[in-house]
C-alpha cells in the first residue's frame, strides 16, 4: 500500500512539471532566459506563469496574491527588465518595498536576472546609509530605483529625484508597508507619478487598506491569487503549545532543547521582551541574538550577517526589525506571544517553508488565548495541532539521540586519524566499549541530564483550569468577546490618519479616549511604526490602548484610551530624545501650545 502511494505521489509530481510552463512559453526574451537558466530555473512557479504574460504587456495594472517565497521578485522583476529602454538614461521603473533588507535583496537578484542585458543600471535607495551617496549614484543614469518610502520621500523632497518619467511602479509587500504605517507615504509616491503606465501591487495578504488604495489608483487591474487570499502556505505545520505565563520563558527554552537541529527566529511583541530572552538564553549558552528598533544599522548588519552565517542558531526579532528578512533554510518560526493582526501571524510563519521545503510554526499560547487560535484558522484556512510541552525525559532522549546521530555521522576520512588509534586503544584498554560510549555521551549530555533531572511538568491541563470541569459556555463567550477585536482591521491606528501631509488635524478624540500632543515628528528620524514602537516602550502600554496618530515634521498627535493617557504624559514627558527635552501634554485642555508646529512645542 504504501509502495503504490509513493507511486502516485511520484506521478503526481511529475504531471505537475509537466504542467508548467518554461520560461521561453510565458514571453520572457533570450536575454532573460539565459540568465534564469543559468541560475538553475527552467520553469516557471505559479505566480510567475500567471503574472508575466500581463506584466510583459506593460499596460495593465495588476495585483498578485502570493505567500512568501513563491517567486515574487522574477514574477515582477523579468517583466520590469524586459520593459525598460537601455537608451534612455532616466527612471522608468520604480519598485518600493518595506525596509532595507528586502530592498537590497530585490537588487541583488534583478542584478542576476540582467547579466546579459548590458547598459541597464538598478540602484537601491534606503534610509540608514549616506544619502548623499545615493544621489550622486541617480545622477549615473539610473532605469530601476528600489526604494523603501521614507528615503524615497525625503529624496522627492529635497528634488534630488524626478519621478515624472516612471512608467511601471511595483508596490511588493504591499500588507507589510501598510501595517507598518505607509499608507500616507505610498500615496504620496503615487501621487509623484503622474505619467505611469501601470501599477503592480504584489502582497501576501489582503487587508482593506490595500483594496482601498487599488481602488483610488488602480483602474480595473488584473489579480491573480495563489492559493487562498490571507491563507498560510501549506508546507508549514502550525503548532502549539499551552501554559501558563509564569512559565512562558521556560517552554521556550524546552522547545529549543526539544528540536537540537533548530534554525529559527523567535517573535516577541517588543523590544525589551526580544533584549530580555536573548540575554537570558545567552547566558544559559545559547547560540542566539535579538535585532529590534534600538539597534544602529551597523548593528544589525552585524546580526544578520551571523544569523545568515549560522553562527547563531536563533535570532530573536520584534516584528518591526524583521520586515523583509529573508533568510534560506530557516527550519522554525517561534511565537513567543501570539501577534495582534492575523495578517503579522501569515508574515511571522511564512519566513519558514519557503521554496517548497517544510517548515514548523510554533506558537507559545496561554488558556484563554485559544479563541484566537480559532480566528486564525478561520481567517487562513489552516490548521494548528496542539502538542504536548516535552518532559524533562523527552528532552533527555532527544538529545542523546542527536548526539549519538553526530557521533555516527562524523566524517573521520580527512586527517591521519589512524595514528592516533594505537594510543587510544592503550589509553582505554581497562575500560569495556560500553563505558567509553557512556563517558562519550556524558561528555555531550551532563548538562540536560542535571537541568532536567527534576524538571516539572509545564502543560496547563484542563483539569487545572476549572477543577475537574468544562469551562462553563457563558465564560467561553464573554472570552470570545473579550478578544473578537484583537485580529479585526486596525485601519484607525493603520490607515488614513488625519488628511494629506502638511495638513494638521484638527478632530477631537472619539468617546473614551484622549488626544495627546508630543513635540517628536518625522523630522526626528521616526515613522509610523519607529514611532509606535517607540512610544509603546517607553510607556509600557499595549498597542490596543492606542487609536489614530497623526505625524507631522516636528509634532505628532496620538489618540489613547484616557485611562492610559496620564500613565503616558508620566513615562514620556520630560525625557531627553536625542539631546531634546520631549514635551507630551493633553492636546485639547493644553491651550495653544498643544497646536503649535515648531520644535518647542
Amino acid at each position: 500500500m504504501k509502495k503504490t502511494e509513493e507511486m502516485e505521489n511520484t506521478n503526481e509530481l511529475i504531471e505537475a512539471v509537466k504542467s508548467k510552463k518554461t520560461f521561453v512559453e510565458i514571453g520572457i526574451n533570450e536575454q532573460l532566459v539565459k540568465a534564469v537558466t543559468e541560475l538553475g530555473y527552467t520553469h516557471a512557479t505559479e505566480i510567475q506563469e500567471r503574472s508575466i504574460p500581463v506584466l510583459i504587456s506593460g499596460t495593465k495594472d495588476f495585483i498578485g496574491l502570493a505567500q512568501t517565497g513563491t517567486g515574487k521578485t522574477a514574477a515582477f522583476g523579468l517583466p520590469l527588465l524586459q520593459l525598460i529602454k537601455t537608451a534612455d538614461k532616466f527612471p522608468q521603473a520604480l519598485v518600493v518595498c518595506p525596509t532595507r533588507e528586502l530592498c537590497m535583496q530585490i537588487v541583488n537578484e534583478l542584478n542576476l536576472f540582467k547579466k546579459h542585458i548590458p547598459g541597464l543600471q538598478v540602484l537601491a535607495v534606503y534610509g540608514g546609509t549616506s544619502i548623499g551617496l545615493q544621489i550622486r549614484d541617480l545622477k549615473r543614469g539610473i532605469q530601476i530605483i528600489v526604494a523603501t518610502p521614507g528615503r524615497l520621500i525625503d529624496l522627492i523632497e529635497r528634488k534630488a529625484i524626478n519621478l515624472e518619467q516612471i512608467e511601471y511602479v511595483v508596490l511588493d509587500e504591499a500588507d507589510e508597508m501598510l501595517n507598518m504605517g505607509f499608507q500616507e507615504d505610498i500615496e504620496f509616491i503615487l501621487k509623484n507619478t503622474p505619467n505611469r503606465e501601470s501599477i503592480w501591487l504584489f502582497s501576501a495578504t489582503m487587508p482593506t487598506e490595500i483594496r482601498k488604495v487599488s481602488k483610488r489608483y488602480m483602474k480595473e487591474p488584473v489579480e491573480v491569487t495563489i492559493g487562498k487570499v490571507n491563507a498560510t502556505n501549506k508546507s508549514i505545520d502550525h503548532q502549539y503549545y499551552v501554559t501558563s505565563a509564569q512559565y512562558r520563558y521556560e517552554t521556550l527554552k524546552r522547545i529549543i532543547d526539544f528540536n537540537p537541529g533548530i534554525y529559527g527566529i523567535i517573535f516577541t511583541r517588543t523590544k525589551a521582551d526580544a533584549q530580555d530572552v536573548a540575554a537570558r538564553l545567552t547566558r544559559e549558552g545559547y547560540d542566539i541574538d535579538a535585532i529590534h528598533g534600538d539597534l544602529t544599522q551597523q548593528q544589525r548588519d552585524r546580526v544578520m550577517g551571523q544569523f545568515r552565517d549560522k553562527t547563531l542558531q536563533l535570532l530573536i526579532a520584534t516584528d518591526v526589525a524583521a520586515r523583509g528578512i529573508d533568510v534560506k533554510g530557516i527550519t522554525h518560526v517561534i511565537n513567543y506571544e501570539l501577534p495582534d493582526d492575523v495578517e503579522v501571524y501569515t508574515h511571522r510563519s511564512g519566513r519558514t517553508g519557503r521554496a517548497g521545503s517544510q517548515g514548523i510554526c510554533i506558537s507559545i499560547v496561554h488558556a484563554r488565548e485559544s479563541y484566537r487560535l480559532r480566528q486564525i484558522e478561520n481567517i487562513n484556512k489552516s490548521t494548528f495541532h496542539k502538542l504536548d510541552i516535552p518532559s524533562g525525559k523527552d528532552v533527555c532522549r532527544k538529545q542523546f539521540f542527536h548526539v549519538m546521530d553526530k557521533l555516527m555521522s562524523t566524517d573521520v576520512s580527512h586527517g591521519d586519524y589512524e595514528t592516533y588509534v594505537p594510543m587510544l586503544a592503550e589509553k582505554f584498554a581497562d575500560m569495556t566499549k560500553e563505558e567509553i560510549l557512556k563517558r562519550v555521551a556524558a561528555l555531550e549530555f551532563n548538562r540536560f541530564l542535571s537541568y532536567y533531572e527534576n524538571a516539572a511538568d509545564l502543560n496547563v491541563r484542563a483539569a487545572e483550569r476549572s477543577n475537574g470541569r468544562r469551562e462553563p459556555m457563558q465564560q467561553q463567550d464573554r472570552n470570545r468577546d473579550r478578544g473578537r477585536n484583537e485580529f479585526q482591521d486596525r485601519g484607525d491606528s493603520r490607515g488614513d490618519r488625519g488628511g494629506d501631509r502638511g495638513g494638521r488635524s484638527q478632530s477631537r478624540g472619539a468617546a473614551g479616549t484622549t488626544r495627546l500632543f508630543v513635540n517628536l515628528g518625522t523630522k526626528d528620524g521616526f515613522y509610523k511604526a519607529s514611532f509606535l514602537q517607540y512610544i509603546l516602550d517607553m510607556s509600557e502600554l499595549k498597542k490596543e490602548a492606542l487609536g489614530k496618530i497623526d505625524m507631522r515634521d516636528m509634532n505628532s498627535w496620538i489618540e489613547i484610551e484616557s485611562g492610559s493617557a496620564k500613565k503616558m504624559i508620566t513615562a514620556i514627558d520630560g525625557k531627553n530624545y536625542k539631546g531634546r527635552r520631549i514635551r507630551m501634554n493633553d492636546a485639547d485642555s493644553g491651550g495653544p501650545k498643544g497646536f503649535s508646529n515648531n520644535n518647542e512645542g
